[in-house]
């Protein structure tokens, strides 16, 4: 079962239960899937782009969680804070620290990188390997805290 026919069992299975909150995360996350198909110009989406959908959606809501925190907003907070749970949950599971940090390690020494201007070709490559199992945030701090560091 492909990660679109999982999400769209999902949504059958939400609407049959009237659970409201997941119904509208899971239609909103088709709609977005439907947009990215046509412009793949595509039938089907193949998991990692379904997998970059639900991440581009996923950075929606933390910056959402944000601007609601500095306005004093709990009641949009906790609404935005459930639908990223139920988002979250079709990512695959996260790569450890360890893993990630022995990933770029490996890739630095391969392309030889020692300095910031090398963080582009690192990124990339660790970017590859991880395979959307990483925060891109999280992987750019440790690559520019990598190369930063021991110069």
């Amino acid at each position: 079962m492909t990660l679109e026919d999982k999400i769209m069992a999902d949504f059958k299975d939400a609407m049959k239960t009237k659970d409201q909150l997941r119904t509208q995360t899971i239609s909103f996350l088709r709609s977005q899937m439907k947009y990215c198909a046509i412009e793949k110009r595509t039938e089907k989406l193949d998991d990692a782009d379904v997998i970059g959908v639900i991440k581009k959606l996923v950075k929606q809501r933390q910056e959402s969680i944000a601007q609601f925190e500095k306005g004093g907003r709990q009641d949009l907070v906790d609404k935005e804070k459930k639908e990223l749970e139920i988002l979250k949950g079709y990512l695959p599971q996260e790569m450890s620290a360890q893993e990630l940090e022995k990933i770029v390690r490996a890739v630095m020494a391969e392309t030889q990188a020692s300095s910031l201007k090398d963080m582009g070709r690192v990124m990339k490559e660790v970017l590859i390997r991880t395979g959307g199992r990483c925060d891109n945030k999280t992987v750019s701090d440790l690559v520019k805290s990598s190369l930063a560091g021991p110069a």
